[in-house]
């Protein structure tokens, strides 16, 4: 397992908190997710909370992101709206992410522990959906 990287990307958990605080509203949006791409641009979205289990905000993210023309992400953070900070993704999403960009690089931690960790770190020994694909030649 690798350690934290050096640099948080302060930017990005700002846009994020931005977002829950101006955008997340009642029980249907409750989390906000930020990413950086690979040229630069930020990108946003937020949750769509429903009873069958409706997208985290990572995962809208990965939509958003695909809508504006960016299909490689270097870093994503989420943050909950009532001023809750930084939070974790969940498992789904550590997998989806990880599926997506195995080299992403997430924001976690709380307060001053804030750290960014690679995606690997959050999925050890992590099952490689690409790896049991059948070859189709």
């Amino acid at each position: 397992m690798t350690t934290q990287t050096d640099h948080v990307d302060h930017e990005l958990i700002r846009a994020a908190a931005h977002v829950a605080r101006t955008r997340c509203r009642g029980d249907n949006h409750t989390m906000a997710a930020a990413a950086r791409a690979q040229d630069g641009r930020i990108v946003t979205a937020v949750n769509a909370y429903h009873f069958t289990g409706g997208p985290c905000a990572e995962l809208a993210l990965i939509g958003a992101a695909a809508a504006q023309g960016a299909y490689e992400l270097d870093t994503i953070v989420a943050v909950g709206d009532r001023d809750r900070g930084v939070v974790p993704p969940c498992g789904r999403c550590r997998q989806v992410l990880f599926d997506y960009f195995p080299a992403l690089k997430v924001i976690v931690g709380e307060g001053d522990r804030v750290r960014t960790v690679p995606i690997t770190d959050l999925l050890p020994e992590t099952y490689v959906w690409a790896d049991h694909q059948l070859d189709t030649e």
